[in-house]
């Protein structure tokens, strides 16, 4: 009886450690997916701002170009939009 228990004893601590071991694993594998989680929203940050950055120089140069349209041919700009107005309510009060 004595051996046997003895043995049980081993698989016991066997058990133990091989458990102790897992979690260890376990905890170095959560850290490494935190950093590269980490890693991921840094690198969206990163192009989510370029990308607002190029929309925005964008945005600003066409309004730049359409306000010079527009005070190099005001009149122009007044009838084209009179005949917008125009076809939008004949459109709308369309049945």
């Amino acid at each position: 009886m004595d051996s046997r228990s003895q043995t049980e004893k081993e698989h016991t601590h066997r058990a133990i450690e091989e458990a102790r071991q897992a979690g260890q694993h376990l905890q170095a594998g959560a850290s490494e997916m935190a950093e590269a989680g980490r890693e991921t929203v840094r690198r969206f940050g990163d192009a989510w701002e370029n990308a607002k950055n190029n929309i925005q120089e964008k945005a600003v140069t066409s309004v730049k170009a359409t306000d010079r349209v527009i005070r190099d041919h005001p009149y122009e700009s007044i009838g084209i939009a009179f005949g917008v107005g125009v076809l939008i309510g004949v459109l709308i009060n369309r049945k």
